[in-house]
């Protein structure tokens, strides 16, 4: 399936999904005497390495060809200023309680008039990479961001003539336009001082202003990508996937549901000691068909954190760019990266396909485990739960903690527990679609789920290795599951050194406090953005189950 983006003449009105205010003052902006096309992978990786404050590493990106950049090719350092992370607080989406085109169109329509003055670059990239769900997207950024383009270009698939057949071989996805992506970063206004991304789901375009975090145009351009996804029949997914197969032949497919920190790339890359053959299909962002549970890759390359991987791990082997690291020179003369999280909180680099060696676009096999990963100290490493409506509406209050990916404000307790739900805090439709679509995964295709807490269990931190092994008892199915204390529809497995005591007074009330605050959570979906993300009943009777 695909988008297009050019319509008979006769379609263009404003009954076409196509045509807006919001999006026709965006489009508008690209066809502007002062737009410069930058189309290719080579050129823009010759413009990033020119622009200003560029640092070209004295290390070669590794099989440039395959990527298709130049054969000299070198990873290239950009760092931004005070800003290292996404700021939630910048999202307004249209659609939602208080949000009014008619306020924000004459903020667009001056954004784009700002910028007269300046040369802006115009690129375009796929999301999905299967002709079974392909989506174009235009990037307008203007010039001495040339970084941020290339990572943009790096991040998505650029294209090729491989790619660009594929997409034409795409069967239209209607009238669905292409995305558009307006972004000036020098943008200012005192009634948004730390910026503004403004999202029209509805007619495929975005306008990130003031924010110069490429983060920012990674996930706002996915943003709109999973809200075409989930019009046209597939489930949005922020976490990874991978296929395990087993010496016996059996396969198991697998997803991790979780937010930046929370070791969804830590497992879906883990190669469990040669036990199994593993196919990754992506970390980070996927989409599952509500039709027959296949899954499709968003994103060709893997916007990792540095903060895990020295500078003589051999995982840098693969990086192609790098954003908001130090450097310093070594005793042999060359430039290298200072990674580590010295500079700052939440390094990112961008790394190459290469770096999974079994790695596909798409996996026909339907997924057969969905894990929910929180940071909840009162659940102990693993539990199953069997109920197709508590497992949905358990990720629909997936319990995490903020991370460095994030701007936090001043004030806010990044340490406090909040619900992220689905781990996709770029969600611009109704909640109850996400719900619906994993509760159909659950009880229509026999989809198992697994709650995997990766924090501390009460005051004891939960090692990745405890995390991995029992991730591989799943899959062998040597398992041995018990109830969950009294708690009807979940099991629970013994972890030596994690194993909850149900007779303990204090643990059952921390425990209770946990589910309590879901319920609380979830009865506050009633008020929240005017009632947009209220989920069904069964969903509150699930959680209040628990307690009886």
């Amino acid at each position: 399936m695909s988008t297009s983006g050019r319509f008979p003449r006769e379609l263009i009105t404003k009954d076409n999904i196509g045509f807006s205010t919001s999006r026709t003052t965006i489009e508008t902006a690209f066809y502007g005497n002062n737009v410069k096309k930058v189309m290719d992978l080579k050129d823009a990786y010759r413009l990033a390495k020119k622009s200003p404050g560029t640092i070209a590493l004295d290390m070669p990106v590794y099989r440039p060809e395959e990527i298709g950049l130049p054969e000299s090719a070198h990873i290239l350092l950009f760092n931004d200023g005070e800003t290292v992370g996404r700021f939630a607080g910048a999202r307004i989406i249209l659609g939602e309680k208080g949000v009014s085109e008619d306020e924000i169109a004459p903020i667009l329509r001056e954004a784009v008039y700002k910028t007269r003055y300046k040369t802006m670059l115009h690129t375009a990239c796929y999301i999905g990479l299967d002709k079974d769900f392909m989506v174009k997207a235009n990037l307008l950024i203007p010039e001495a961001y040339e970084n941020t383009l290339y990572n943009w270009l790096l991040n998505f698939q650029h294209v090729t003539e491989l790619y660009a057949e594929m997409y034409r071989d795409s069967a239209p996805l209607g009238t669905e336009p292409d995305i558009g992506i307006f972004s000036d970063p020098d943008w200012t206004d005192p009634r948004y001082p730390n910026g503004l991304a403004y999202f029209d789901p509805e007619h495929n375009c975005a306008a990130l202003l003031g924010l110069r975090y490429f983060g920012e145009h990674k996930k706002g351009t996915l943003t709109i990508a999973w809200s075409i996804a989930n019009r046209n029949g597939y489930a949005s997914c922020h976490g990874g996937l991978k296929r395990m197969v087993r010496n016996d032949g059996k396969k198991h497919v697998m997803g991790v549901f979780g937010l930046s920190g929370s070791g969804k790339s830590t497992l879906t890359h883990a190669k469990h000691g040669g036990k199994y053959e593993v196919t990754v299909l992506h970390d980070d962002a996927y989409i599952i068909s509500t039709a027959n549970g296949s899954s499709v890759a968003l994103e060709p390359s893997y916007f990792d954190k540095t903060q895990d991987y020295p500078l003589t791990s051999p995982d840098n082997k693969y990086l192609i760019t790098m954003q908001n690291c130090g450097a310093t020179i070594d005793n042999e003369g060359k430039i290298v990266p200072v990674t580590e999280d010295i500079r700052n909180g939440n390094g990112r680099a961008i790394k190459s396909k290469l770096w999974a060696a079994n790695r596909v676009d798409k996996m026909e096999e339907p997924v057969n485990t969905i894990v929910w990963l929180m940071k909840d100290h009162t659940l102990p490493p693993v539990i199953r739960v069997d109920d197709p409506v508590l497992a949905s509406v358990m990720g629909a209050c997936l319990a995490t903690k903020r991370t460095t990916a994030e701007k936090i404000l001043v004030g806010t307790d990044k340490d406090a527990l909040v619900f992220e739900p689905y781990a996709n805090p770029f969600r611009t439709y109704a909640l109850q679609e996400d719900y619906n679509k994993f509760k159909a995964l659950f009880k229509e295709r026999d989809v198992t789920c697994y709650i995997i807490n990766t924090g501390h269990f009460l005051e004891k931190k939960i090692p990745k290795e405890v995390t991995i092994g029992i991730i591989e008892h799943i899959v062998d199915e040597t398992a041995e599951w018990k109830a969950f204390g009294s708690f009807p529809g979940i099991m629970t497995m013994d972890v030596e050194g994690f194993q909850p005591d149900f007779q303990d007074p204090e643990y059952m009330e921390l425990l209770h406090n946990s589910i309590d605050n879901r319920i609380r959570y979830v009865e506050s979906l009633k008020e929240f953005k005017g009632g947009r993300d209220v989920l069904p009943e069964e969903a509150l009777s699930a959680l209040q189950s628990l307690l009886k």
